[in-house]
């Protein structure tokens, strides 16, 4: 398991966490800090502990958003899809209607050539 030290509003903290994740646990308690150090700028020294689940609940609901936003995006997709499939199966139909179109043509075209050459 390896170690980092993170920074978070001035006081460090060791953690723990799996091999080859120290630089984004350093990333993430960054990004916590930054929300730490918002809100002391906004609202002072108002305690650790109320500042610390502040930032705790932005960052739930901002995780709420962008849940929000991927279902969202996934029902996009959901729609797309069907539209997608709507149109591969009306172009089948189309080929199919357009390939049975051709073969009696061809069929027709044969007759005449067939009849034209009994005639030469």
């Amino acid at each position: 398991m390896a170690q980092v030290t993170v920074t978070i509003d001035s006081k460090t903290y060791r953690m723990a966490c799996e091999e080859g994740q120290e630089e984004h646990l350093s990333e993430l308690a960054g990004r916590f800090d930054r929300y730490v150090g918002h809100l002391k700028g906004q609202f002072g020294e108002i305690g650790d502990l109320r500042i610390t689940v502040m930032a705790g609940i932005m960052v739930m609901d901002e995780l709420h958003e962008l849940q929000r936003r991927m279902r969202g995006l996934e029902a996009e997709v959901e729609t797309l899809k069907k539209t997608r499939d709507t149109a591969l199966s009306k172009v089948d139909k189309t080929d199919h209607d357009l390939a049975e179109a051709l073969s009696e043509v061809t069929g027709k075209i044969e007759q005449i050539a067939g009849k034209l050459s009994g005639r030469s």
